[in-house]
């Protein structure tokens, strides 16, 4: 399990690389990466902010990876959330996980990811031609983390 917050940009391949170097049990390795798009919500954006607390943030992921491990047969998992100023293209967030069989990493990334948009302490202030504005879940994602806690 590895949570790494940070401002600096990252290199996927060479995230994904490291994640299941060594470990020939592996035979499936999902990801998701999130980046900044230049539209939301009808409005340009021109760049965001993402702010968090520190401690608190990786805390709540340990907790959230510890959640997914109980609950999948997964081996490893990956969290890399940047903070700090953004622009449009830049990458925000990786969410990676190894197991044997897809399905077990299929579903632990989605459920990570789904807490990430959802209940994870950040904070993310879009600049638009309008002005600044802070940015909640959509509603889509509160359902989609829904299904998580039916189960």
């Amino acid at each position: 399990m590895s949570i790494r917050i940070q401002e600096a940009d990252f290199d996927l391949s060479t995230e994904i690389a490291q994640l299941r170097q060594g470990d020939s049990q592996v035979g499936a390795v999902v990801s998701f990466l999130g980046t900044v798009r230049d539209m939301n919500e009808g409005s340009q954006v021109k760049g965001m902010t993402l702010e968090h607390y520190p401690g608190m943030t990786e805390k709540a992921l340990e907790e959230i990876l510890d959640q997914a491990k109980s609950r999948w047969d997964i081996r490893k998992t990956l969290v890399i959330h940047r903070v700090g100023p953004l622009l449009p293209e830049d990458q925000i967030v990786l969410v990676a996980v190894t197991s044997a069989h897809r399905g077990e990493a299929f579903s632990a990334c989605e459920f990570i990811m789904d807490y990430l948009k959802t209940a994870a302490p950040f904070w993310k202030k879009e600049d638009t031609p309008e002005g600044s504005r802070w940015v909640d879940a959509r509603v889509s994602d509160d359902a989609a983390m829904a299904r998580w806690l039916k189960k």
